[in-house]
């Protein structure tokens, strides 16, 4: 059967192995099975969120809200802006891709860094859009500028903090850069992680009324699944001017999120307390990684995220590194596809870290 012909060079996304595969394939006992590939909140959902679901579990059968009036008007009021700069997708890569075919054709461009979210790509080449890649992984702003003069884009990506790699752009080296760009070229600021960057330093943090206000032509993207912990809700948003949230509402199915998903995601944003103590965890789990990478003699990217990139040059094979790992239960993501050798683990919860650790001292000295 033929098809579109450019979905040939299309990649398959992978996402981070679950555990059902580890039980089946390596007989491990599953609450002896750590995953910590796809940097979901190790510490659960907020029991706020979990007792209102519980609540409303027998109204599955009637459709949401397909205005989400309640969720825009929360989020305008956690950002400062209105509701009608809003559009809330199934997760914010749903939205990535309706900027995508909003904007792109086959003769369009797209820019983006080398090591970033897959699905950048992924979504540029169902347009017929050429992909145009700076030549480091770690955002580079003087690469992007010589890459955009020279060929031009109509779609730039920025992920602040950048997955997977986890490194993330000063807010004023950013607005630098966006100063130069031309007015119909749309920036899509990724901030899946933007909590967390903020959480760290200050100077990370993109403020979204001020980002759409200074640059009419960006876009700025949150998400649930992260720090939020509503990863297996699928739910994510989209910020930006008026003219841009309307154009994408061409694109979107009605009904895209659900009665369950639009709950959880409305009581999450009363629940902020639970989100700074996550987030606070997370650093000062992540400072054990941190010593853990000095001492073995292995260099990390100072994260501002939730999960950290161990980077082994030539000490390890990082992809037998993940696979070792993977046959003891724990279950990390590999970044050998990205033309890197490191690993990148959701930093977990204290217990879970401490068995991490046991393991990957028993998998690294099997391989010296």
């Amino acid at each position: 059967m033929n098809f579109n012909k450019v979905l040939d060079n299309v990649p398959i996304y992978e996402a981070g192995k679950p555990i059902e595969l580890v039980v089946r394939e390596y007989g491990v006992n599953p609450k002896d099975i750590i995953k910590l590939a796809s940097n979901e909140n190790p510490y659960g959902t907020s029991p706020k969120v979990v007792s209102k679901i519980k609540e409303i579990v027998q109204s599955m059968s009637v459709y949401p809200d397909d205005s989400m009036y309640e969720l825009k008007e929360a989020l305008a009021n956690k950002f400062d802006v209105e509701s009608s700069n809003i559009i809330i997708g199934s997760g914010s890569d749903q939205i990535l891709e309706f900027c995508v075919h909003a904007k792109c054709d086959k003769n369009s461009k797209v820019l983006m860094s080398k090591t970033t979210f897959a699905m950048y790509e992924i979504y540029g080449k169902q347009a017929g859009s050429t992909i145009i890649k700076t030549e480091d992984g770690e955002h580079n702003l003087k690469q992007f500028s010589s890459m955009y003069k020279e060929y031009g884009a109509d779609i730039i990506f920025l992920c602040l903090p950048n997955n997977p790699l986890g490194e993330c752009l000063d807010r004023d080296d950013v607005y630098a850069f966006l100063e130069t760009i031309n007015k119909d070229t749309l920036v899509i600021i990724d901030g899946a992680y933007q909590e967390y960057g903020a959480f760290k330093d200050e100077k990370k943090r993109i403020n979204p009324k001020e980002l759409i206000n200074s640059f009419p032509n960006c876009i700025y993207l949150g998400t649930f699944s992260k720090a939020y912990a509503l990863g297996g809700m699928r739910v994510g948003y989209g910020i930006a001017q008026e003219d841009i949230i309307k154009t994408l509402y061409k694109l979107r199915a009605p009904f895209n999120i659900t009665t369950l998903t639009l709950a959880a995601a409305i009581e999450a944003l009363k629940d902020e307390e639970f989100v700074q103590d996550c987030i606070a965890k997370n650093f000062e789990e992540m400072k054990r990684y941190e010593q853990y990478a000095r001492e073995k003699g292995f260099d990390y990217i100072d994260s501002y995220t939730n999960f950290i990139t161990l980077k082994f040059a030539s000490l390890y094979s990082s992809k037998k590194v993940a696979q070792e790992l993977l046959e003891r239960g724990l279950i990390v993501r590999d970044l050998t596809g990205y033309g890197i050798n490191a690993i990148r683990i959701t930093i977990g919860s204290n217990d879970q870290n401490t068995k991490v650790f046991k393991l990957l001292d028993e998998v690294l000295e099997k391989l010296k």
